[in-house]
């Protein structure tokens, strides 16, 4: 059942102005603990996406030139101002995600963490002076912005990704025009409105809510476009990959299948909270949650009770309930998905352990609630270990060597995050160069990263050529132009 009150309309933001779209229609997002609707946006076509690209062109040619102090000096404001709001911003992510409450309160704090850090770093962005073998010329370069960029964001973490792929692109001298998920277009839309608000000229960014189907053409097709930058599924960057044009520069974050080694000599209790925090923290809906966990044969039956025994504890329940530690999926789709792979697990022979069952009684009814599922007597080839589930689902491997744990680990399309549990400083060691993962972790969880570092993966997870966060995240948003100073001689 849906229910509606006071059910606010929300427009796009155009070249400064709040506008409907050309279509005359809107959709509605949903909390996906109770199916309440918690607002309405606009169904934006192609003509919006135009129109919004066309502003944001335009907005570029004041833009670039303002001083990279002023534009730190927004994107401050706007930090100070998701902080100020922070409980109701909060709330909002969690009415329309369904994570809990404090993992939305720690994403906006994040988030405003995140705009202060590129407002610093773009102060820093430069180019360097060339040893030049004329005397009579003065070689350097400079680091000059590329012009419209398109932001296309993901639900599971609808304000926090949004923020470190628009703050670069705008100290940096870009416009940009963003379109978030469907699900969840609410609090990206306060950041929209916090940036606004700070004083970003017209134009500068432009908001377009609605369907991949009917916007998605012109955001990485049009000619004024110059950089696109795209979290979210395989498929989805794949198509953007071979759409764009040749002169559009992509980033993409895709995919991942993060592998937990446990070893002989690891904290068993250690071991089981990380892979509990990787896996079912979320719901498991993080591009680097921990799926499969390969655990060493001699500890591998200890292992597997403490997990089962420590997530049997978990509380479920609507993310806005106190003490709950595991939400709902974010929506339907989400929830047929994680059901399908449960039954296709069974149906390849691994054993379900624990879990892996819909709720619908009481305060479950309308909502997509599923109980984190662990699988054992997980083959590497099965399904369930190859391909990325998005959900609270996680297999568990059982291996002889560590050489065997580290060739499964390796043994996937995606290469985004992988973690080991050892004391073993040489294993360590090992492991940290020959996994194939952008993102490396040693007694921590595969979740979770430092807006300093850069973020990002190796083969099917990420584009190679640029990464998110830290400080080389700005390199994705600029352009070298080498510029030869000759010196005229004097009399």
């Amino acid at each position: 059942m849906t229910i509606e009150t006071a059910v606010h309309t929300y427009n796009n933001l155009i070249d400064g102005q709040w506008v409907a779209s050309a279509s005359g229609e809107t959709f509605h997002s949903t909390n996906p603990a109770n199916n309440d609707i918690v607002a309405r946006f606009q169904s934006s076509v192609s003509v919006d996406v135009i129109r919004a690209i066309e502003a944001a062109e335009r907005a570029f040619q004041t833009w670039q030139h303002v001083s990279p102090s002023k534009r730190a000096e927004i994107l401050y404001k706007a930090a100070d101002w998701l902080e100020a709001g922070l409980e109701a911003y909060a709330e909002e992510l969690t009415r329309e995600e369904g994570k809990t409450l404090a993992s939305s309160r720690m994403e906006v704090r994040r988030s405003a963490q995140t705009l202060r850090y590129y407002a610093s770093e773009g102060l820093n962005v430069a180019g360097e002076t060339i040893p030049s073998d004329d005397a009579t010329t003065f070689v350097y370069t400079k680091k000059e912005p590329l012009g419209v960029v398109t932001v296309i964001t993901p639900w599971n973490f609808p304000l926090s990704i949004p923020v470190r792929k628009i703050a670069p692109a705008l100290v940096t001298g870009n416009t940009v025009v963003f379109k978030p998920a469907s699900d969840t277009p609410l609090i990206a839309l306060r950041l929209v409105e916090a940036l606004h608000d700070a004083g970003l000229p017209a134009g500068v960014i432009n908001f377009v809510t609605g369907s991949a189907s009917k916007t998605g053409v012109p955001l990485v097709t049009h000619p004024a476009v110059k950089a696109v930058t795209f979290t979210g599924s395989t498929a989805a960057g794949e198509k953007i990959n071979q759409s764009v044009r040749l002169s559009t520069r992509v980033q993409l974050e895709l995919g991942g299948k993060n592998p937990l080694i446990v070893m002989e000599d690891a904290d068993i209790g250690q071991a089981a909270e990380l892979a509990i925090k990787g896996g079912f923290e979320l719901t498991g809906q993080a591009c680097t949650g921990t799926s499969r966990v390969i655990v060493m044969d001699s500890v591998h039956d200890r292992f597997l009770d403490e997990l089962v025994a420590r997530t049997r504890r978990l509380s479920i329940g609507g993310g806005l309930e106190h003490g709950t530690e595991v939400g709902p999926l974010a929506n339907a789709s989400q929830l047929r998905n994680v059901l399908d792979y449960i039954a296709i697990g069974k149906s390849e022979g691994a054993e379900l352990v624990f879990g892996g069952e819909q709720l619908t009684n009481g305060s479950y009814a309308d909502g997509f609630f599923v109980t984190p599922a662990i699988f054992a007597n997980v083959k590497p080839d099965m399904r369930i270990a190859q391909e990325e589930i998005f959900g609270p689902v996680i297999s568990v491997i059982r291996v002889r060597s560590y050489q065997e744990a580290l060739q499964i680990a390796n043994d996937v399309q995606y290469g985004l995050s992988a973690a080991i549990c050892t004391r073993d400083q040489n294993r360590i060691q090992h492991f940290i160069h020959n996994i194939v993962a952008g993102v490396v972790k040693v007694n921590r969880p595969t979740t979770g990263n430092a807006i300093n570092a850069p973020f990002g993966g190796m083969k099917m997870s990420s584009t190679a050529t640029y990464r998110e966060s830290g400080r080389g995240a700005l390199d994705f948003y600029t352009q070298i132009k080498t510029v030869y100073h000759g010196v005229q001689s004097v009399d």
